[in-house]
C-alpha cells in the first residue's frame, strides 16, 4: 500500500488539532521567539492522523531544561520538574498540562536499568530514538511543518510498527519498547514489521533489565486496550512473557478438561474477550437494569486472564483417560498474588484478583438452582464488593461450542442472580452482620474483647448466613446455647 498525498492528510490532522491548535502557536511563537526550535512529537501527531484522541501534549525542543523552564513560567500558572535529568520539564495553565523534553540522544547500557542521558542537538536526532516510526514524526510549530524523516506515514497507511533503527539497536537501548510493540498492536491493531519482530524473539530476555514497574505499567495499559488478546499473544509468541507472565505461556501445556479448546491458554483468552464484552450496561432477564462493572476494569481483565494459571500445577491424569484439576482455584490465588506482588501492582489490585480467581468454580456447585438461601448468601457475602465483576468472570468462564450447554449455563446464571437480587432486596446481604454486635455479645456472656468474642462473632455471623434475620432474642438464645458447649465458658 503506498502512502495517501500528503496535503490532504495533513489538513485533516491540522483539523483535529483544532482544540489546541491556539496553545500549540503561542507556544511555537515563544519558543522561536527566544532562538529556539520546538515541535509537537510522538504519539499527539500519530493520533491526529489516525483521527484518535489523544491525552498528552508532549513537545521536543532544542532548548536546555533551564531554558525550557524558564519560558513555561512566563507562559503557564505553575511549572515542576518531571524529570530534569531527561530533559523533561511540566507546565499548567488552568486545565491544560504540557510536557517540554530537550532533544534526547539517549541509550541504556548493557546491563543497567536506567537510561545514560544525552541531550541531542536537532529533531531528527530526537526522532530516530524514538521506539517506532509511527511515533518518530513532528510537526514544528508554529509553521506546522510535518518532519517525517523514518516514513512513520508509510507505516501509518500500512498498519505497521517498524523501528526508525535497526531493531536491534532500539530494543537494546531500551528494550521497554518491545513490550510496547505488543500494547500497540492491542491498542491500534497494528502489526509488527518482521525484522522487529525477529528481534524480539532474540531479545527477548534483555527484558530482565527493566524494572517491574515500568513493566507493569505496559502490561496494564496492555491489557486496558480494545483488544488485549493481540498483544498477550504477541508477547507468548515471542518469548517475551516468559519474562513478565509466565504462567500465562504454561497454559500451552495443559489441555482443556472440557476439550473445547486446543489448551487452557487459548481459553483463557477466550474468556478475557468475553469478560470485556460484558464490561458497561447491562441487563439480566427478568431484572432488567443491573449494576454494571465501568470498562475498561483492570481487575477484571486481570481476573479472566489469570482465572486458570493454577492448573499446571494441578493436572492429574485419571483412569480411563479423563484429566483433572482439583482445586486449581486455590492453587491459581496464591500464584496469582505470588505473580501481581512481584509486578508491584497494588494491594488492593493484588487482593481483589487473588480473590476472583479463588471464587471463580464457587457457581458450578449450583447445578439447576439447588442452593439454599443460606448457601445465594454466603456466595454473596464471600464476593463481597467483588460481587459485580465475579457475576461477569462467571459468564465469561463458559466457552463451550455446545450452543444448547451455554443457553442452559446462561439461565441458570440468570436465576441466581435473580436469586441475589431478591435476597439483596429483602436483607440488605451487602452489609450482612450478626443480629447482635460484639459489645452485646460481651454482655450477654460476661466476656471482655478478645479471640473468645471473635469466635462469638463469627458463629453468629454463620447463623445470620445460614437462616436469615431471625430476631435478637433468638440470635441470643442460639449464642447462649453455642457459648454453653464451649470449654472456654467454665473458665471466663
Amino acid at each position: 500500500m503506498s502512502t495517501p498525498p500528503l496535503a490532504p492528510l495533513l489538513q485533516r490532522a491540522t483539523a483535529h488539532l483544532a482544540p489546541v491548535m491556539p496553545l500549540l502557536t503561542e507556544l511555537g511563537e515563544l519558543f522561536t521567539g527566544a532562538g529556539h526550535e520546538i515541535a509537537l512529537v510522538g504519539g499527539p501527531v500519530r493520533d491526529a492522523f489516525l483521527g484518535r484522541e489523544s491525552p498528552d501534549i508532549d513537545l521536543t525542543t532544542s532548548a536546555s531544561p533551564d531554558e525550557t523552564e524558564a519560558l513555561l513560567k512566563t507562559w503557564g500558572s505553575a511549572t515542576w520538574d518531571m524529570g530534569r535529568a531527561f530533559g523533561t520539564i511540566g507546565a499548567r495553565r488552568g486545565a491544560t498540562v504540557v510536557e517540554v523534553t530537550t532533544y534526547r540522544a539517549d541509550a541504556y547500557e548493557p546491563e543497567s536499568r536506567k537510561p545514560v542521558v544525552a541531550f541531542g542537538t536537532s529533531l531528527e536526532e530526537d526522532l530516530v530514538r524514538r521506539d517506532f516510526a509511527v511515533n518518530a514524526m513532528a510537526l514544528r510549530l508554529p509553521s506546522m511543518e510535518f518532519v517525517d524523516p523514518y516514513d512513520g506515514l508509510a507505516d501509518l497507511a500500512e498498519r505497521r510498527l517498524r523501528t526508525p533503527s535497526a531493531p536491534e539497536v532500539s530494543f537494546s537501548d531500551d528494550p521497554l519498547r518491545m513490550m510496547r510493540a505488543a500494547r500497540f498492536a492491542a491498542q491500534l491493531g497494528f502489526h509488527v514489521e518482521p525484522s522487529a519482530e525477529a528481534a524480539m524473539r532474540d531479545m527477548a530476555d534483555r527484558l530482565s533489565i527493566i524494572s517491574a514497574e515500568r513493566v507493569r505499567d505496559e502490561l496494564t495499559k496492555l491489557l486496558l486496550a480494545p483488544s488485549p488478546r493481540a498483544g498477550l499473544a504477541l508477547l507468548v509468541e515471542t518469548g517475551l512473557a516468559d519474562q513478565v507472565l509466565p504462567e500465562l505461556p504454561a497454559l500451552k501445556l495443559e489441555v482443556d478438561e472440557h476439550h473445547r479448546h486446543k489448551d487452557v491458554y487459548e481459553h483463557s483468552l477466550t474468556v478475557l474477550e468475553q469478560a470485556i464484552a460484558l464490561e458497561g450496561p447491562r441487563t439480566v432477564p427478568g431484572l432488567g437494569a443491573v449494576e454494571p462493572v465501568a470498562a475498561p476494569d483492570l481487575v477484571l481483565r486481570l481476573a479472566a486472564l489469570l482465572h486458570d494459571i493454577g492448573k499446571p500445577a494441578t493436572r492429574t491424569f485419571e483412569t480411563g483417560g479423563g484429566v483433572s484439576f482439583h482445586h486449581h482455584e486455590m492453587v491459581g490465588a496464591k500464584m496469582t498474588r505470588k505473580r501481581l506482588r512481584e509486578l508491584r501492582f497494588d494491594k488492593d489490585t493484588v487482593k481483589q484478583v487473588s480473590r476472583l480467581v479463588e471464587l471463580h468454580l464457587r457457581f458450578h456447585g449450583y447445578g439447576g438452582g439447588e442452593w439454599t438461601d443460606s448457601a445465594v448468601r454466603r456466595y454473596v457475602t464471600d464476593a463481597g464488593p467483588l460481587l459485580s465483576r465475579l457475576h461477569l468472570l462467571t459468564r465469561s468462564d463458559t466457552t463451550t461450542r455446545n450452543r444448547r450447554k451455554a443457553e442452559r449455563l446462561s439461565r441458570t446464571y440468570d436465576d441466581l442472580e435473580a436469586r441475589i437480587a431478591k435476597l439483596l432486596a429483602e436483607e440488605e446481604l451487602a452489609a450482612v452482620r450478626p443480629e447482635l454486635d460484639g459489645n452485646q455479645i460481651a454482655e450477654t456472656l460476661g466476656i471482655r474483647p478478645g479471640p473468645v468474642l471473635g469466635r462469638a462473632y463469627k458463629h453468629l455471623l454463620a447463623v445470620r448466613l445460614d437462616q436469615g434475620v431471625i430476631g435478637e432474642d433468638a440470635a441470643r438464645a442460639e449464642l447462649l446455647r453455642w457459648w454453653s458447649e464451649q470449654p472456654e465458658s467454665a473458665d471466663v
